[in-house]
C-alpha cells in the first residue's frame, strides 16, 4: 500500500442515457439518470483505492449539500479527503449525455479552483506518489516547483487531457506525463509515435505516454523506446466515462511497483478495458 496525493477536481456528474441526440427545441424523455461523483483525479483515487492503494483527493470542495454525493462516494471507496478547502458555492457540475458509444459534456463551474496557499499548507513527507491534473496552470506550476524544490524524491505525474494556455510551462516537472489523444491532436498529430517524440523534446526527463482509443496506448521510456499496448475491449461496452482516468490510475499503480513501461501500459489498458465493461466504478481491478 502506498500513500498517493491526487490534485484536482470532483464533480456532482448527472448522466443521462438517451436512445439519440436531441434536435434543436426538441423535447424528449431520458431512459435513465444517474446522478454521481465524477472528475479525473478523483476518479483515479477510486480505482488506486481498489487496487490496494491509500490515496487522499486534494481539491476545493462546495460548502454545498449537494457535495454530500461526492463525500459519501470517497468514504465508500476509501479515499481520504479530510484535507480538502471547504468554500462557499456549488459544486463544478457535468450534464452527460450518453447515446449508445457517443457522448456529450456540458460542464459548469463557479467555484474556485485549488491555489499554491492550499497545497503548500499540506505535509508532503509521507506520500509516495503526487499526481495532479493538468488545469490552473499559473497555481500548479509553483505546487509542482514547491515539490522538485522541497521533495526531490517524490515522483510526479501529470495528466495532459485538453490543451490549456501555458501548459507547456509544466513540462519540466513530472517524471511521468500522461496525454490523451485530444491533447495530441490539438497540437496537429495524428499518429502516437510522432507525438511522443515530439514531447520527448520538451520534456527529456519524463516518461510519456498516450491513450489512443480503441487502438491502445503508446509509450516513450526513459531510454526513448517506444513500446504499445493494444486495447482490451470488454465484451460488452456499458460505460466509457472515467475509461481514461482508469487507464491513469493503472499506470501509475505498475509504476509505484517498478514495473516496466511495456507491462505497466498492458496493465492499464487492462484495467480500462474490464471498467468500460460496468457502470460506475465497482468493476474487479484484478
Amino acid at each position: 500500500m502506498s500513500r498517493i496525493l491526487l490534485v484536482g477536481t470532483a464533480t456532482l456528474d448527472l448522466v443521462f442515457e438517451l436512445d439519440h441526440h436531441p434536435q434543436a427545441d426538441e423535447e424528449m424523455r431520458a431512459q435513465t439518470l444517474r446522478t454521481c461523483r465524477g472528475g479525473n483525479a478523483a476518479n483515479t483515487a477510486v480505482v488506486l483505492a481498489g487496487l490496494g492503494h491509500a490515496p487522499e483527493f486534494f481539491g476545493v470542495l462546495a460548502d454545498a449539500p449537494e457535495t454530500s454525493v461526492i463525500e459519501a462516494d470517497f468514504t465508500h471507496h476509501g479515499v481520504d479527503f479530510s484535507h480538502c478547502p471547504r468554500l462557499p458555492g456549488r459544486p463544478p457540475t457535468s450534464s452527460i449525455y450518453l447515446t449508445g458509444s457517443e457522448r456529450s459534456i456540458v460542464h459548469y463551474r463557479d467555484l474556485p479552483e485549488l491555489d499554491f496557499t492550499n497545497f503548500n499548507s499540506l505535509d508532503l513527507e509521507d506520500f509516495a506518489w503526487l499526481h495532479f491534473e493538468g488545469r490552473n496552470v499559473e497555481q500548479l506550476r509553483l505546487m509542482m516547483r514547491h515539490v522538485r524544490n522541497n521533495f526531490p524524491h517524490l515522483p510526479i505525474s501529470l495528466e495532459l487531457e485538453k490543451a490549456r494556455e501555458g501548459i507547456e510551462y509544466l513540462f519540466e516537472f513530472p517524471q511521468l506525463l500522461l496525454c490523451s489523444r485530444g491533447f495530441a491532436r490539438y497540437y496537429g498529430f495524428d499518429a502516437p509515435q510522432d507525438f511522443l517524440l515530439w514531447m520527448r523534446e520538451r520534456a527529456p526527463q519524463a516518461e510519456v505516454m498516450v491513450a489512443w482509443g480503441e487502438n491502445g496506448a503508446y509509450g516513450l521510456d526513459e531510454t526513448a523506446t517506444l513500446c504499445h499496448a493494444p486495447a482490451q475491449p470488454p465484451l460488452q461496452v456499458r460505460d466509457t466515462l472515467g475509461a481514461g482516468d482508469t487507464f491513469n490510475a493503472g499506470i501509475i499503480a505498475a509504476r509505484l511497483d517498478d514495473a516496466p513501461l511495456a507491462e505497466a501500459l498492458q496493465f492499464a489498458c487492462g484495467l480500462a478495458g474490464r471498467k468500460c465493461g460496468v457502470v460506475g466504478f465497482g468493476f474487479p481491478v484484478s
